[in-house]
């Protein structure tokens, strides 16, 4: 990675904007990838970079831990002997604590899970779980074996490489677990106080993930609709619910086997208890669009946003037809506000240029399949030398229809008798009606709301945002590996899901951190820029004083320092050794 600045002249002004690039091998190729716009690195940029870095995460770099009381130190070294040891990967988790203590969970962690008779405390193993979730996502197995042992954990939490086992870690799963409702309540509260984030709007989604193996003794393993393509494994529904800019406030476990819109009601009642009900509105897809849902937020006072089935756009077909009352709200999106007929809500008709390229072209795709496919049958009919059972032809035909439902509707087909040695043929026909109204609702959706004090354009715009939660279930499967799950007893399962979300926290307010310092929204790639940042231990063997051993942080490259100054964050030069690291370090020469 490196820095790249490009020049240009702005009246009369030169104005230098740089950023950070990286080389990508790609086949044969390597390409220059733009890791994040740093803008101008101008001096009030970085200013309000590090006030808000202090608001998170205070001064860390100044605290007890990085203070060896060996400055003034001078004592004459013997060159020769001078070695290198220990070296730990430094860079990401201490980013990654440092947002664990900015967020605040470490010290409700220790408010939660207060110190007994145990050895190391659990707010400390929840610490290294979440941290591990979020720097390099693996079992408990991998993390006591081999993670832990390299990085600079050990140090930054004061706990050696021989206190983490993967006993204890389960363990600390089960402890942490008992806390979840606290845990949710306290980062509702705290994302407004860094982030400014308003709550009042909550956007909820529901996605599966499935198990490796049996999971015979959780009975909410199940088999149902895997949106992992996974049919053949057990899986659980997780629901989660976002704020408006996709940070994170709570989530609840299902059955496997549960429909999406069996979970609204329960999900709704649980996020108003702990989060209050005041002005909220809920956004959610059309999966949780059931006349049952419907009447119950209407009858209960909540208000909604929420997608309609396809099916419900013939109901207003005429309305599609009009070209009148349609205004743009994006690039390519027209909207149209109407009532609906039977229950008097707002209906939001919503049209989409790309949506309809897309659908266009799917409805053709599919057709020219199932023309292909019809082809090769009627000359197969045609080529027979003696009469055929129209039967199994029909259910040829059927097969062939279900394989592209898309365009299924698009087809008449009927076996008309003939004089052929086969007794009949193939007679096709187009459904007009279908080419007509798939011309019509090509591109085309529709929501339902019950508040009517808000513009078409602000209700789409909110309705929009549902994909922040459609984006932290991407993030949650494929940056901290949710899936598979490889717990079989259900309250580990939970947990499993439980410190998942809590890394997606910590991922979260990177991102946040990371657009206010306009560095883009990669936490992936920070944390693994950051990664490479090391502490290594020096040690010197001196003529006078035994041996000395200084435990430091590589100074970073210029790329990494300007990451590093854009978010505000200032890294230690040293650590204080643990006490019982002392003793030996001093030993005589």
């Amino acid at each position: 990675m490196y820095l790249r600045h490009t020049i240009r002249k702005k009246d009369g002004k030169v104005h230098r904007y740089w950023c950070l690039v990286r080389s990508v091998r790609v086949g044969r190729r390597v390409i220059q990838q733009t890791v994040a716009q740093l803008g101008e690195l101008d001096e009030h940029g970085r200013i309000e970079a590090r006030a808000f870095a202090r608001r998170l995460i205070g001064t860390p770099e100044q605290a007890l831990l990085f203070n060896d009381s060996g400055e003034h130190l001078t004592v004459p070294v013997r060159l020769k002997g001078i070695r290198i040891e220990r070296s730990r990967q430094f860079g990401d988790v201490y980013l990654a604590l440092a947002l664990w203590r900015g967020t605040g969970l470490e010290g409700l962690c220790e408010q939660l899970l207060p110190a007994g008779k145990e050895r190391i405390a659990w707010a400390k193993m929840a610490a290294v779980l979440v941290a591990a979730r979020l720097c390099e996502p693996s079992s408990e197995l991998h993390i006591a074996e081999d993670w832990y042992r390299r990085t600079a954990l050990c140090d930054l939490l004061q706990l050696g490489d021989e206190g983490v086992n993967k006993d204890r870690l389960y363990r600390a799963l089960d402890h942490l677990l008992m806390h979840k409702a606290a845990l949710e309540a306290h980062l509702s509260r705290r994302c407004g106080e860094l982030f400014a984030v308003q709550n009042e709007v909550l956007l909820y989604d529901v996605t599966s993930t499935y198990f490796e193996g049996q999971a015979e003794a959780n009975p909410l393993a199940q088999r149902g609709y895997s949106r992992d393509h996974r049919p053949d494994c057990k899986q659980v529904c997780i629901a989660l619910v976002v704020t408006f800019d996709g940070f994170p406030l709570g989530y609840e476990v299902f059955a496997g086997n549960i429909h999406d819109s069996q979970t609204l009601q329960t999900i709704v009642a649980t996020m108003e208890a702990r989060h209050g009900v005041l002005g909220r509105v809920w956004i959610t897809d059309r999966g949780m669009a059931s006349a049952g849902n419907l009447a119950w937020l209407r009858q209960t006072g909540r208000r909604y946003i929420i997608g309609a089935p396809k099916s419900e756009l013939k109901k207003f077909g005429s309305e599609l037809a009009r070209p009148d009352g349609w205004r743009t709200v994006h690039e390519g999106v027209e909207v149209k506000l109407t009532c609906h007929p039977e229950t008097g809500e707002t209906v939001i008709l919503c049209r989409s240029a790309d949506r309809r390229s897309k659908e266009r072209a799917m409805h053709d795709k599919f057709s020219r399949r199932i023309e292909a496919a019809l082809e090769r049958l009627a000359a197969r009919i045609a080529r027979a030398q003696k009469w055929l059972d129209p039967a199994p032809v029909n259910r040829q035909i059927g097969r062939i229809l279900q394989q592209n439902q898309r365009a299924a509707a698009r087809f008449a087909i009927t076996l008309e008798p003939d004089g052929c040695p086969a007794g009949f043929r193939l007679r096709i026909a187009h459904n007009v009606s279908f080419d007509d109204w798939a011309a019509l609702s090509e591109g085309a959706y529709l929501l339902r709301s019950n508040i009517s004090d808000w513009s078409d354009e602000q209700l789409w715009k909110a309705y929009i945002q549902l994909t922040q939660a459609e984006a932290a279930f991407r993030i949650q499967k494929d940056q901290l590996n949710l899936r598979p799950i490889w717990h079989q007893r259900a309250e580990r399962v939970q947990a499993h899901i439980l410190v998942c979300f809590l890394a997606f926290v910590l991922w979260k307010s990177l991102e946040m951190w990371q657009s206010r310092a306009r560095l883009g929204n990669s936490p992936r790639t920070v944390l693994e820029e950051l990664a490479r940042i090391q502490s290594h231990d020096v040690v010197l063997p001196t003529a006078t004083h035994g041996q000395i051993r200084l435990r430091c942080v590589t100074q970073p490259d210029p790329a990494q320092a300007a990451l590093l100054d854009r978010l505000g964050i200032t890294l230690p030069k040293r650590m204080r050794l643990a006490e019982h690291e002392l003793p030996a370090l001093t030993a005589s020469a």
